[in-house]
């Protein structure tokens, strides 16, 4: 069985956001894998420590450093100075996760939860595509 549906999440300032109790609140009773896209070039999505807010700070904090908006090398700034960035940050980190479902519960593990890494200074909503492959 299958089981797709598309969510809108409001806009979040720029940062490393944990969106797992978005995700959460949408799955049904259902087990198998969970794959979850972004259908964004500017934002992506990734699995990492949920309890300490630091360690999103320092996600901004090394990605800031490794792709610099301060660089006058991009040519791809018509959106502004983060505009380039913003897609080569997405393209490191990646626009799905996958995550094993049982009884529409999250298989994560004790520490993990699911980023939003929202890279622009001024996003818009972002579409997220829930596709479950399971059985109920």
């Amino acid at each position: 069985m299958i089981f797709q549906k598309e969510i809108t999440l409001n806009p979040f300032s720029r940062g490393f956001h944990l969106i797992t109790k978005y995700i959460s609140r949408e799955l049904p009773q259902m087990s198998g894998m969970l794959n979850v896209f972004i259908k964004h070039t500017s934002a992506s999505l990734t699995l990492n420590e949920n309890a300490d807010p630091t360690v999103r700070e320092d996600f901004e904090t090394h990605f800031n450093v490794l792709v610099p908006e301060s660089a006058n090398y991009f040519l791809h700034t018509l959106e502004g100075p983060d505009d380039m960035t913003s897609h080569i940050k997405s393209s490191l980190l990646g626009s799905s996760v996958n995550i094993p479902l049982q009884n529409g519960q999250l298989l994560l593990g004790t520490w993990q939860g699911i980023y939003l890494c929202e890279h622009r200074n001024r996003a818009g909503a972002r579409q997220l595509v829930i596709t479950i492959v399971g059985e109920l």
